[in-house]
Formats: structure tokens, C-alpha cells, sequence
């Protein structure tokens, strides 16, 4: 399996200290372990909606996307998911929209490698069970609670052969 793994995302990081808040616009849903793929999917299709039809306010070039775990809650496992594009400024929040500052702190980023465009989801999944189960207790860190993890996709996700993103881990020292 830790073959299968090193092929689909880093299983070490690369620690990085992020100097300043990425701000993004988008949108969110609540979920949970049970209803993510579902709820990430309607998300992402609604998200891609209104970009075929509006305009991102101020938003940043060259364009990133995130897409970010927030709030969870340990005793009825749900969280907050969000998914927007990277801006250089909030200046407004639509209605039906949310904005979001991921904040500067120290993050520890693993590269997602999926076997092809259709398998985000999967090796996502993947990583973040790997991540939280297996790298953390092993580590020296513990997750940081200002946010739980956020994709980064660029120019890199959208290849159609080797597509990656990177996948950033809040930690804080155990």
C-alpha cells in the first residue's frame, strides 16, 4: 500500500510558513463523512455555474482555486466546506456566496498525484485518511485548529496527463 500512496500523493511533506492570509470568494456547504462526495460534487457543479456566468470580483492572476476544511466538529462529524477562487481583495460578498481569509500560519503541504482527472476525490480521501491517521501520530506535530486543510489548485490541476495540486495541513508543534 505505501507504494500505491507515494505514487498518489507525497507521504512527507514539505513544511512551509505562510507569511499572509490567502483571501477567497466562492461558496459552502456543510457536511460530513457520509454525505462529502455528494456534497463537494453539487458544490463544485453550482461554483462552475456561476463562473460560466459571472465575473470573480478582483480575483487573483495567475488563477488558483482552494477548496477548504473548516470547523469541525468531533461529536456529530460534520465540518464546513468551502471552495472558491483565490482574490486579492473582498471588497463585497454576493448573496449566497462566502469569502474566507485562510490564515498565515505553519503548514505542512503534500502533493496530490492522482492517476487521472477523475480521481481527486478518491486520492483526496486517500491522503487526508493517510495524513490524519497515520502521519500525524508519527509526526511531532498535532493539527492546528484555525483551519483544518486546504486544496490548492493551479495550472497543475488542469493538465490532462499528471495532474497535481498541493494539499496544505495546518500543524502546530505536538
Amino acid at each position: 500500500m505505501i507504494g500505491a500512496k507515494k505514487k498518489a500523493f507525497d507521504t512527507e511533506p514539505r513544511m512551509i510558513l505562510l507569511k499572509e492570509p490567502i483571501l477567497m470568494l466562492g461558496m459552502q456547504v456543510e457536511t460530513g463523512m457520509k454525505s462529502v462526495f455528494r456534497d463537494v460534487s453539487r458544490l463544485g457543479k453550482r461554483w462552475q455555474a456561476f463562473k460560466r456566468t459571472g465575473m470573480i470580483p478582483n480575483r487573483k492572476e495567475p488563477w488558483a482555486f482552494v477548496a477548504v476544511s473548516k470547523d469541525h466538529d468531533q461529536l456529530n462529524g460534520r465540518w464546513n466546506y468551502l471552495m472558491g477562487d483565490v482574490v486579492t481583495r473582498v471588497d463585497a460578498v454576493p448573496s449566497g456566496f462566502a469569502s474566507f481569509a485562510i490564515p498565515a500560519g505553519r503548514y505542512a503541504v503534500f502533493t496530490l498525484r492522482p492517476p487521472n482527472r477523475f480521481a481527486w476525490g478518491m486520492t483526496i480521501g486517500m491522503a487526508k485518511r493517510y495524513i490524519y491517521a497515520e502521519w500525524f501520530p508519527n509526526s511531532g506535530f498535532k493539527p492546528d485548529s484555525a483551519i483544518s486543510d486546504f486544496e490548492l489548485h493551479d495550472e497543475r490541476s488542469t493538465l490532462k496527463r499528471g495532474p497535481s495540486i498541493d494539499l496544505y495541513v495546518a500543524v502546530k508543534e505536538a
